[in-house]
């Protein structure tokens, strides 16, 4: 589990559009990094619409989104598609991000217990120092709390 001022892990991770983002061309910016279960079921696709939503008031903070699961580039493509996102959408299918946000984690539904991402949100300062690290965050209205503590940066 990632505290704030922790230095945030490195990544190098393709997107819907098969390029690759990798946390060192993101150096001397700020960007919020979340991670989030899978493409196209109600919470992810609320979370997605609702940071689409707000993408303007992130690119005038000159602040990056990307959002994070283990679906694949095509699945992100579909879903980012289908749905209009404009967030950037990172395949981690590997999960070496996940485990290094120490997001992938033994979930209990319905009596049932297996390995699954925990929706989580992190803010990260141009140092790549985390500002702020959420761990099992709701969706609804999580966007706009993010952007809230990136204004307060």
């Amino acid at each position: 589990m990632l505290n704030v001022g922790d230095q945030a892990p490195e990544f190098n991770l393709p997107d819907a559009d098969m390029s690759m983002t990798d946390s060192e061309s993101l150096a001397g910016n700020p960007y919020v990094i979340y991670f989030y279960p899978k493409d196209d079921t109600p919470g992810c696709t609320m979370e997605g619409i609702e940071f689409t939503e707000l993408m303007s008031d992130f690119d005038d903070l000159g602040v990056a989104v990307l959002g994070v699961s283990k679906d694949t580039c095509v699945s992100h493509a579909a879903f980012r598609d289908k749905y209009g996102l404009n967030v950037r959408l990172l395949a981690d299918v590997e999960g070496q991000a996940c485990e290094a946000f120490g997001v992938w984690r033994e979930k209990e539904k319905n009596g049932e217990k297996k390995m699954g991402i925990v929706r989580s949100t992190f803010i990260v300062d141009g140092n790549g120092v985390i500002k702020h690290a959420m761990y099992d965050v709701k969706p609804k209205g999580h966007a706009e709390q993010v952007l809230e503590m990136v204004r307060g940066l």
